[in-house]
């Protein structure tokens, strides 16, 4: 049975996705591509989700951090990035909170 009409995905892709890891309906469209079009699928991919084994979730509800490997990466320090190389729309929005950065101090 079709859960995905738009790109043809059945009932059968969306669970071998989650017996390979896809615990989430944004990991089987990440697989798939499944609930990406018109989303009307994605609460039949919930639906067939359900609360079943998943280590991150196992995870999630126990309190312990989901991406526990990110926990100890370092943080990247930031770029500076030059207004010209900006899109016009970053450049004005940069600009605005710089002003209002100023006016508050």
């Amino acid at each position: 049975m079709f859960v995905c009409s738009c790109f043809g995905v059945t009932e059968a892709q969306v669970k071998k996705h989650a017996e390979e890891g896809a615990c989430t309906p944004r990991q089987i469209a990440s697989a798939c591509k499944a609930g990406t079009d018109c989303g009307s699928c994605v609460r039949r991919i919930q639906a067939l989700l359900g609360r079943g084994a998943c280590p991150r979730r196992e995870l999630a509800d126990e309190g312990r951090p989901v991406l526990s490997d990110l926990a100890d990466a370092p943080v990247p320090s930031p770029v500076a990035m030059p207004a010209s190389a900006m899109p016009a729309t970053a450049a004005l929005t940069v600009a605005a909170l710089t002003a209002v950065a100023a006016e508050a101090a």
